[in-house]
């Protein structure tokens, strides 16, 4: 089993179980609200190889919702500040952090990945990637849709990427993808709420064009991400 820490999962999962998790290789692109949390249920539940990608700092406003945004990581990259934080949970895992923007022209070998998740905010380059990464053979694919004007948790469900409903990124996404003629190739397992709220409040202390968001949502977000992979690989789907 190796950590003691994952006696629980052992308990749970098994010998076997616990021995496909420790071998799966995962990609998480994106380490926000939904992506942080993403990578803390996967470490803390035996998967021991992932990659992060991001190459975003920490900013005050990030410190309400993302797992490794705090008063002392403010200003330092995302990757890093994640990758020490995994390490202090699981220091035996290895967490390869890599400081950069995915984008269409990404260099990433999906087939060296069991499983590929985006939790990116960017639309043109969640399209790239789902697009891309579905082209590979190899990896499993997951993917967060819109998480932010949300505060009801009974209304975040999963579903596959083109059965996604009353969710505006999930629908924009969808006409950015047919009107470029790139769809993805085969199934993306979603998780999406149909919430629709609007901000109450004034945007003058955060720069940029953004939407607010709460972490009882992008957590259950991250952590029903993490939750699908971890069944799937332990059922072998």
């Amino acid at each position: 089993m190796g950590s003691p820490f994952l006696s629980r999962a052992q308990l749970l999962l098994g010998d076997e179980g616990m021995a496909r998790l420790a071998a799966a290789r995962v990609l998480l692109v994106g380490i926000g609200g939904v992506g942080s949390w993403c990578a803390e249920g996967l470490v803390r539940s035996g998967i021991r190889q992932l990659t992060i990608v991001d190459c975003d700092r920490v900013a005050p406003s990030n410190v309400n919702r993302q797992l490794m945004a705090t008063s002392k990581t403010v200003g330092q990259l995302k990757v890093e500040a994640l990758k020490e934080h995994l390490l202090e949970v699981a220091p035996d895992a290895e967490i390869t952090a890599l400081p950069e923007r995915y984008t269409a022209e990404s260099a990433l070998d999906f087939e060296a990945y069991d499983v590929v998740v985006d939790a990116i905010d960017s639309l043109k380059d969640k399209g790239a990637l789902l697009v891309q990464a579905s082209a590979a053979s190899r990896p499993r694919l997951y993917s967060s849709m819109g998480a932010a004007l949300k505060i009801d948790p009974r209304r975040v469900r999963v579903a596959e990427f083109w059965d996604v409903r009353g969710c505006p990124l999930g629908s924009a996404l969808r006409k950015k993808l047919r009107r470029a003629g790139t769809l993805p190739s085969r199934p993306i397992r979603c998780v999406f709420s149909d919430e629709l709220r609007e901000n109450r409040g004034s945007q003058d202390e955060i720069a940029g064009n953004v939407n607010g968001s709460l972490l009882p949502i992008t957590g259950i977000f991250g952590f029903t991400l993490a939750g699908l992979i971890l069944q799937d690989l332990i059922d072998g789907e």
